[in-house]
């Protein structure tokens, strides 16, 4: 190459350099091109570059809200991110034909939430909200949103069908919708809808200074005691609660000063017992706020956790707040304590986002509409032999659902190596995707043990379950087997939801294995990593698994009766989501 031609191409890609330094528009909408028709403005390849590329550095349409359940739909409104300072002037909201807002001459930088109903958005969403001028109407049938900057197209979001009350959010990842060559959005289908005011919370991970391990019924007294040495808070989630002893302790608790509040959800399987009336209205009288969450605006189906917030730690357990459960009357549950303030502030913004939304009604005023039901509490005994271990834990990973558990479970078990030992109630289906995340595993060569509830309302369909796995593993070689479980005195039968991984990753918390606990409940649990507490749980599932029983007696269910399947099918919609 000749000395004048490698000159000429050192400058070009020096201005190449430059010009994408600059911000040169490169990418669409980096700069301020003059206004072209949108069938010009950007192309699919050119959306998939600036979501890889750049997506970060523009303002882009996050959520959608338009269906309200207001007459008229009045309090529509856009949600928009914006990363970095923005001045807003020249920015413009619309479908391209009869509607198009104008934002106002502002600096912004964050979330901004939009509307030309503020005042009425507000009192839905609960966030400022920036006042729109001009129009904008969301078509409850299906629309496409465009944000433009001094007319050139910047970003877009299209939905189908609104359900009243939803709101539409972007998925994660999702690239930003620009403009086809035909004139349509690139992201019709990239967002889900949610009910108004659910979360959208990340894995929350942090190192812990230790955590405690325990097991029920074996130590019924940890979160007893936990709450009795209380110094600040106790913030106490549940989807029953009636346990008297925990009650006793609240109630001191309050009385030293601690602040303490507590949630439940309102309308439990089974109804509201006797007795959780009697605990929960002398929580009341001590001055304790407690809420029930549900009704007619709720969020989630259950609201279903089992954990507490005490000062700086966090308590996480199986297990429902009630003699069968933290009483330990009857339940096999898993249980842990995170020492260390990062876990328990993450829980803290949970528990807030779940009690500070509509459907979390005082106790007070929903006592009115409640007709108690009669129930028996658990009064069983058995021995304590597996005793509360402090140790060292190399990380924790705090899961929610609806938002984030199923993905992160499912890849939990998808980086399995060596074994997964799975301990739950029942098993939702053969189509249940932690189910299918299992068998791939298997396929690849990971021993799977999986313990199952022997319990009479679930012994039938674990049965069958159990049948339809073994012969998928004898039929595939597959190193899985399964087992409903033989307590022989340890404990009357299982409630734990817990997973160990490669005896390094245990799961602890409220997630049962079906489809409605991982996309339509209100779940908490985490991922504890590390070989002690792997080893602890792992320990645990093999005590009870030695104990399990492959078979049950010929005849067995005959010899129940008519009565008793009847009795087997309430059951059954009374305990499916404890």
């Amino acid at each position: 190459m000749s000395d004048r031609r490698s000159r000429v191409v050192a400058a070009l890609v020096a201005v190449a350099l430059v010009a994408t330094a600059v911000g040169a528009p490169i990418l669409a909408g980096a700069a301020d091109p003059a206004p072209s028709s949108e069938s010009a403005e950007t192309t699919p390849t050119d959306a998939a570059n600036r979501s890889d590329a750049g997506a970060e550095r523009q303002p882009r349409i996050v959520s959608l809200y338009p269906n309200p359940v207001a007459d008229g739909d009045d309090g529509e409104y856009v949600v928009i991110d914006v990363p970095s300072t923005t001045n807003l002037t020249g920015w413009t909201l619309g479908d391209g034909d009869r509607d198009l807002a104008r934002l106002p001459n502002e600096t912004v930088q964050g979330t901004v939430t939009a509307s030309v109903d503020p005042g009425i958005a507000q009192n839905t969403t609960g966030d400022a909200v920036t006042a729109l001028s001009g129009r904008l109407r969301l078509a409850n049938g299906g629309e496409r949103v465009a944000l433009r900057r001094n007319g050139t197209l910047v970003d877009a979001a299209a939905y189908d069908s609104a359900p009243e009350g939803e709101l539409w959010r972007r998925d994660r990842g999702g690239a930003s919708g620009v403009a086809a060559s035909d004139g349509e959005a690139t992201a019709a289908s990239n967002g889900t809808w949610t009910p108004l005011g659910a979360t959208d919370f990340e894995p929350a991970t942090a190192t812990p200074d230790a955590v405690t391990a325990f097991a029920l019924p074996d130590a019924p007294e940890l979160p007893v005691d936990r709450i009795e040495r209380a110094e600040e808070r106790v913030l106490l989630a549940g989807y029953t609660f009636s346990d008297q002893r925990v009650a006793d302790a609240l109630i001191d608790a309050r009385d030293r000063g601690v602040r303490v509040e507590v949630a439940v959800d309102a309308e439990p399987v089974g109804g509201v017992t006797e007795r959780q009336v009697r605990a929960l209205d002398r929580l009341v009288e001590a001055g304790i706020d407690v809420v029930a969450i549900g009704g007619e605006r709720a969020r989630y189906r259950f609201h279903h956790p089992k954990y507490a917030v005490i000062d700086d730690e966090a308590l996480v357990t199986t297990e429902n707040w009630k003699p069968a459960g933290t009483g330990g009357h009857s339940s096999r549950g898993w249980g842990v304590v995170v020492h260390g303030a990062d876990t328990a502030a993450s829980l803290r913004e949970v528990f807030d986002a779940d009690v500070g939304w509509r459907d979390a009604v005082p106790w007070s005023e929903y006592r009115t509409d409640v007709d108690p039901e009669p129930a028996t509490p658990a009064n069983g005994s058995f021995p304590r032999r597996v005793t509360p271990e402090r140790m060292d834990a190399d990380a924790v990973r705090l899961l929610t659902a609806p938002d984030n558990a199923e993905s992160e479970l499912e890849a939990l078990l998808a980086d399995a190596n060596d074994s997964i030992l799975i301990q739950q109630v029942s098993i939702g289906g053969r189509d249940n995707p932690l189910l299918d995340a299992t068998l791939d595993a298997a396929r690849r060569g990971v021993s799977v043990r999986i313990l199952l509830s022997s319990a009479w309302y679930a012994e039938e369909e674990n049965r069958k379950l159990a049948d339809w796995l073994e012969r998928r593993a004898a039929a595939e070689d597959l190193d899985l087997r399964v087992k409903l479980a033989d307590p022989r005195g340890r404990y009357e039968k299982i409630h734990a939801k817990g997973v160990v991984v490669d005896e390094e990753s245990a799961v602890i918390g409220s997630v049962n294995w079906n489809n409605n606990s991982l996309r339509e409940n209100r779940e908490v649990a985490v991922v504890v990593e590390g070989p002690e507490p792997g080893e602890y749980y792992a320990d645990l599932f093999r005590a009870d698994w030695r104990g399990g029983i492959e078979r049950l007696p010929v005849g067995l269910g005959a010899a129940l009766g008519m009565g008793m399947i009847v009795a087997v099918a309430a059951a059954r919609r009374r305990v499916e989501f404890e």
